[in-house]
């Protein structure tokens, strides 16, 4: 494998973080193996969510807008991608770990009779092969695995766990892609989109995150989310919050939960033990508030607050309205 391929996921024209996420990471893994980037993306708006992509480092963009990959589910984007796989040659496709880029990289496993791993939190080239880590058994267990004896290789990739960067000076060539002659059956009738009461952590750019520190479940409503809703954020947690039944799954930053990468992390009563860290370790900046300054987020976080959390957390919260208002 030298070429690197990425599914870009994308919706109205507007390509989805995680496929620039990808689209930056091919461009790394791709000088390191000394081939070239691919991406390949279809759908309404296609073309433009490719124009979007052009900073990320793809050399070559492939784009299927409209038409079929529009109309019909999964198949024709699976035939696409098919279409520049064999085009390209021996390569690593890297897809979205989301609902459609796991459909998608499976199906196209199948098809190329490729390897496939699942819910990489890293791809890294070691001893010239490509080798992907994956947390498995609900986080207990750590996989390290290389493709082996295979042209190609698909991996779908956990959200935020790379940072999606413009590259300098990039340029890329836009192709039409041309789909086979098939007859499709599923037809995409209508696209609902689910209300959410809340920001999730996953799409926040602030989160305010707590932990065992924390005693129970009701600082975190206030608590926590005063703070959240004065910045704009979203609440999260450590594992040992959630299982405690403190706070549902869906705010559980870290290793068996969410994987983010907001501009401003702020954990309050969490020790930062390494499940938590893979969680949130592409966070711009990291913020721990905690009594004990020894606790392991002090070695990484970039400002650690040694303090009483009940006590800080209210004058900062009154600090942030006061500043809001002015």
């Amino acid at each position: 494998m030298r070429d690197v391929i990425v599914f870009l996921e994308q919706r109205s024209g507007t390509p989805r973080r995680v496929s620039l996420e990808l689209a930056t990471k091919a461009h790394e893994l791709a000088s390191a193996l000394g081939g070239s980037t691919h991406g390949i993306v279809g759908g309404a708006g296609a073309a433009q969510a490719a124009e979007a992509a052009k900073p990320y480092g793809l050399s070559t963009l492939h784009v299927a807008d409209g038409g079929a990959t529009a109309e019909y589910l999964i198949d024709p984007l699976v035939d696409a991608l098919e279409v520049v796989a064999k085009g390209t040659g021996p390569a690593l496709i890297l897809v979205p770990n989301t609902m459609i880029g796991r459909d998608v990289g499976s199906r196209v496993a199948a098809r190329l009779d490729a390897g496939i791993t699942s819910d990489a939190t890293d791809v890294a080239l070691r001893d010239g092969k490509v080798v992907t880590v994956s947390p498995k058994l609900g986080g207990i267990t750590i996989t390290t695995c290389a493709f082996k004896n295979t042209e190609y290789g698909v991996v779908s990739v956990r959200p935020n766990v790379f940072a999606a960067k413009p590259v300098q000076a990039a340029t890329a060539n836009v192709q039409p892609v041309a789909l086979p002659g098939k007859t499709y059956l599923m037809k995409i009738g209508k696209e609902v989109e689910e209300a959410s009461p809340e920001l999730g952590v996953e799409e926040a750019s602030i989160v305010i995150s707590g932990g065992r520190g924390l005693g129970g479940p009701e600082p975190f409503t206030t608590l926590l989310k005063p703070l959240a809703e004065a910045l704009g954020g979203a609440v999260g947690a450590s594992r040992a919050a959630v299982d405690a039944g403190w706070i549902p799954h869906s705010h559980q930053v870290g290793q068996t939960g969410k994987t983010i990468s907001p501009s401003l992390y702020i954990a309050a009563g969490i020790s930062g033990a390494i499940q938590h860290k893979v969680g949130m370790r592409t966070a711009g900046t990291i913020v721990a508030i905690n009594k004990d300054g020894n606790v392991p987020i002090a070695d990484f976080a970039d400002l650690v607050v040694v303090g009483d959390l009940f006590q800080i957390i209210p004058e900062l919260t009154k600090r942030v309205e006061a500043e809001k208002v002015h």
